[in-house]
């Protein structure tokens, strides 16, 4: 038996669970400023619509100030970012993902090592309306020699609901197809203990028919393909077939509403924006709902 297939054998062993819960920890390296403006908007009681975006900056070197504002015209409520440097000479010794919050609104941010290139830290990152609760990392399988790879997890308090926002950027093609289904099978078995409503976002390196894509796909919904609109090309490429690469991917707790691949040039990808509703968390079992009291009417003479 390959061992590919191994793999996919035991990670359909593991069903994806997918619901809110109300725990909470306390998480290192979490960096914010102090204002934090609401933007989301309910569709209903405990129901809350989201903008979140996933985007490939090239370390920015197209220019940090064309990446913002990308980012500032989206308005989303929650960016993935790869390809982020901190500290490397060419990014300037910058910290990309802090320049970026402070230009983009968006408070809460978060970088993610995974190795050194251009004498500093370069990986995938983070930026939220919301707060970071925790933040965390795990390491993803890759050939021997191979550039290291991450997957990101950020669990965000929205609204009062703790969201999982996993955040990744897979070895890259034409080949290590393997590599990426034995990364796809990590990522989901990672995801499979995780109680919360979860989003998985980034550079996936492959088509929506690929091995890796389809495994993701049995467990979570691709916000493109089901609500997308105009053009799917996130990687434009000038001679060879251009590609999507780049994905939204959610699990049942939210409902697709739309989705969007931004057509600019302040990188080789293009942006993937989406718009989903996360649904009301779920009541534990055996649990009393509340019921809220009708408000006291008050006369004309102002006296209850």
């Amino acid at each position: 038996m390959r061992f590919d297939r191994l793999l996919v054998g035991l990670f359909l062993a593991l069903p994806l669970a997918c619901a809110s819960s109300s725990s909470s920890r306390t998480g290192e390296g979490i960096s914010s400023s102090t204002a934090w403006v609401e933007s989301t908007v309910e569709r209903g009681q405990g129901e809350v619509d989201l903008k979140v975006m996933t985007f490939n900056i090239q370390s920015g070197l197209r220019g940090l100030d064309k990446v913002a504002e990308v980012i500032r015209s989206a308005a989303p409520d929650i960016v993935a970012l790869q390809e982020v440097d901190v500290g490397s000479v060419r990014a300037g010794g910058k910290n990309q993902p802090a320049v970026l919050a402070g230009l983009t609104g968006l408070p809460y941010h978060s970088h993610f090592r995974t190795t050194t290139l251009w004498g500093g830290d370069y990986g995938v990152a983070l930026l939220s309306r919301f707060p970071l609760v925790s933040v965390e990392q795990h390491p993803l399988p890759v050939a021997t020699g191979a550039e290291p790879r991450t997957v990101a997890r950020a669990i965000l308090d929205v609204q009062g609901q703790e969201v999982s926002v996993y955040v990744t950027h897979l070895t890259r093609r034409p080949f290590n197809d393997s590599v990426r289904i034995q990364q796809s099978v990590a990522i989901l078995a990672l995801m499979a203990k995780d109680p919360r409503p979860k989003l998985l976002m980034g550079d996936m390196n492959d088509t929506p028919e690929s091995s890796s894509l389809r495994l993701f796909k049995r467990e979570l919904r691709d916000v493109f393909a089901l609500r997308g609109e105009g053009p799917a090309i996130t990687y434009p490429l000038p001679i060879i077939p251009s590609l999507r690469i780049d994905y939204v991917l959610t699990c049942d707790q939210f409902m697709p509403r739309r989705g969007k691949v931004l057509n600019v040039s302040a990188s080789d990808h293009y942006p993937v924006v989406a718009e989903v509703t996360l649904r009301a968390p779920t009541p534990a079992p055996g649990s009393t709902p509340r019921v809220q009291e009708a408000p006291a009417v008050v006369s004309s003479s102002g006296t209850p």
